[in-house]
């Protein structure tokens, strides 16, 4: 069975929140990075905060834009998947690191972040942190209130 939600989205509830957050959102879409990168990240850091809810809705976007099944099924396991660029990887270990702040006593090392550096501009690594982090915005306030998967639309 399905939870109910605890409480209607908060972003939804302060006015202008909702606004902000797809702000935020677009903003960080427009850094240059590949659609699939966003997606894959996006993916990853909702997968380890246990979001139902946006890995649903992120499988589903990615999909449609013709992202293959095998690469969606594999985010998971990115490090001994075959399918991804070492691009993208880099991506999925920032994006892993950022996620897991706490995680180490140095959250984001150097070498994830300098491999990251390798394959993405100044402007695209603001783009990938920006993604990284409005994902888990909307992957906090979801699993807060258990926003049930399939009533995003």
């Amino acid at each position: 069975m399905q939870p109910q939600p605890r409480l209607e989205n908060p972003a939804g509830l302060l006015p202008g929140a909702a606004e902000a957050i797809q702000t935020l959102w677009k903003i960080a879409n427009q850094g240059g990075l590949p659609t699939k990168t966003v997606q894959l990240v996006h993916m990853r850091a909702s997968q380890i905060n246990g979001c139902s809810f946006c890995v649903d809705s992120g499988w589903r976007h990615a999909a449609n834009g013709a992202e293959s099944y095998e690469r969606l099924f594999a985010v998971s396991a990115w490090r001994d998947a075959p399918y991804f660029s070492d691009a993208e990887r880099a991506a999925l270990a920032l994006a892993e690191c950022v996620t897991r702040l706490a995680d180490r006593p140095d959250p984001v090392p150097d070498d994830v972040w300098d491999e990251a550096a390798k394959y993405y501009e100044p402007k695209q690594l603001a783009a990938l942190l920006l993604v990284i982090s409005t994902t888990n915005v909307f992957n906090r306030i979801n699993v807060s209130i258990r926003q049930p998967v399939g009533s995003w639309g």
